[in-house]
């Protein structure tokens, strides 16, 4: 056995507690879970405000050393989508972390709680008559590894209104790790930039399907780096083990698998680095000009394992035509003489490269969406077939060089940008095109709804199969076993008559 998996099986063994499930287990409240072992405790459930009812499968996460709070909950069915909204309004809520698809694996793992908006062929409101409640699609932009959406929701009874911001990574698959621990991390914060996790706010929603195995590594790593930054780690305290086991006090099963736990490890190290890397270049720019950063009192093993962790060098710049740019400047200035004329030669500065210095901030960086944005700007830098044709012999004055000619034609999308088409044709090939994009988007959201039907009515009839056969089977049991309980006792009294 691995070293990993003994530490699994111990978080396991130790962190499994014997705490009261009462009403998780009630038989009123019981349709209002997803899987029937994973159930809030009495003691850290969230408790509604409502009129019918009290209860959702969520449970309240608290990190006492660095003030953190976490709500993790189970992906609403389609009967407690409303009872999650109406957590959403009572918590205070800014931001819902989803990890899950809606649909994995052919099977339902979350109820569509939230609109799809119109561009995706859905509906850009949801109401909940049964809360009160009304959720409004704003803004929505896809990037590589998650969605981000902002959210308006409003107390249909006041008209009070709140933006509630909704995360959805959208490649972390069931009993599985992200692709990275670096694609996380950039997730992680984007999550933590937008003020969704301050103690300001309400506690942020984490939820996949079950709110324990994704839920858990996402709420542990958080914690661990948060703990970090704030020097809170020791030996007996903020080790990744007695975090987790303490977490488990609060909702019961997090982290689900050996592998979560091994990336929640590679995630904590890689985020980790990630910020000493910050520090040290914002120590490093606080000591201004002419100081010498290694004068500083660290180490050269501090430098070396720094050194490591930097990205590998950028490719060189294209020096054959930036020498060859110079070299007909330099033959062009000497054919010119001493003539005052207004006639100048190539300038030098054409191709400037602002590589500027790697920064080794692809984590931090913004990822930019998928969804193109419109702008405006057109790249008017000359390139090297701009220089004007060096005369061929020194008889002939020079002439003056010719116009510029105008950047090249930039080959786009429908949706790249703003630049009028420059002919008819164009334009009806556009349109043809953006035509053809919107139908076939149409028509993936159509076959997406069509199987979420699919599957739901599958569900329903075999909901309804089962609930027959219970009542259908029980009775003729019963029948059968007082059948034979007669004829025993019958038997025994003849027997004994004899």
């Amino acid at each position: 056995m691995s070293l990993l998996c003994f530490v699994f099986q111990k978080v396991r063994t130790d962190g499994t507690y014997d705490f009261p499930l009462t009403e998780a287990k009630s038989a009123i409240n019981r349709p209002l879970n997803r899987y029937r072992d994973v159930l809030p405790y009495d003691h850290s459930r969230i408790i509604l405000e409502h009129p019918t009812t009290n209860y959702i499968n969520a449970s309240l996460l608290k990190v006492e050393s660095v003030q953190r709070q976490y709500i993790l909950t189970q992906g609403p069915l389609s009967t407690t989508s409303q009872h999650f909204w109406l957590m959403v309004w009572q918590q205070q809520t800014k931001g819902i972390i989803m990890l899950n698809k809606t649909i994995e694996k052919n099977m339902i793992k979350c109820d569509q709680y939230w609109p799809l908006g119109s561009s995706n062929g859905g509906q850009d409101s949801m109401t909940f008559p049964g809360v009160g409640l009304q959720v409004d699609l704003v803004s929505e932009a896809k990037h590589h590894h998650y969605t981000y959406r902002v959210l308006r929701l409003t107390e249909t009874s006041s008209g009070n209104s709140r933006e509630v911001l909704h995360f959805h990574y959208t490649t972390w698959p069931d009993f599985g790790v992200p692709q990275s621990p670096e694609a996380f991390n950039k997730f992680l914060n984007v999550v933590i930039k937008s003020g969704s996790l301050d103690a300001s706010v309400g506690p942020a929603i984490v939820h996949c399907s079950a709110g324990i195995g994704r839920s858990g590594t996402f709420c542990l790593v958080d914690t661990l780096l948060l703990m970090l930054d704030q020097g809170v780690c020791g030996s007996n305290v903020g080790t990744v083990l007695e975090v987790l086991l303490d977490m488990r006090r609060y909702r019961m099963g997090l982290i689900q698998t050996p592998d979560q736990l091994r990336f929640s490890y590679q995630a904590i190290v890689q985020g980790a680095r990630q910020r000493l890397r910050q520090q040290q270049r914002a120590t490093n720019g606080s000591l201004g000009n002419g100081v010498n950063p290694a004068d500083d009192g660290s180490s050269s093993d501090e430098a070396e394992e720094a050194a490591e962790d930097a990205p590998p060098p950028r490719p060189p710049p294209r020096t054959d035509s930036l020498t060859r740019s110079v070299t007909e400047a330099q033959i062009w200035e000497k054919l010119q003489g001493d003539d005052n004329d207004d006639v100048t030669g190539p300038s030098l500065n054409n191709n400037h490269h602002h590589d500027g210095e790697d920064d080794d901030d692809d984590e931090e960086e913004e990822e930019e969406p998928l969804v193109v944005h419109r702008n405006n700007t057109t790249n008017t830098s000359l390139g090297d077939a701009d220089l004007p044709d060096l005369p061929s012999s020194p008889e002939h004055p020079p002439t003056p060089p010719p116009p510029p000619r105008p950047p090249p034609a930039r080959v786009t999308s429908p949706s790249d940008g703003d630049e009028a088409p420059s002919s008819p044709e164009e334009l009806a090939t556009k349109m043809a095109c953006e035509v053809r994009r919107r139908q076939t988007r149409q028509e993936r959201n159509a076959s997406l709804r069509s199987k979420i039907t699919a599957i739901q009515e599958k569900s329903r009839v075999t909901e309804a199969w089962e609930y027959r056969k219970r009542w259908i089977l029980r009775p003729l049991l019963m029948g059968v076993f007082a059948v034979g309980v007669a004829g025993g006792v019958w038997f025994f009294r003849s027997w004994w008559s004899y």
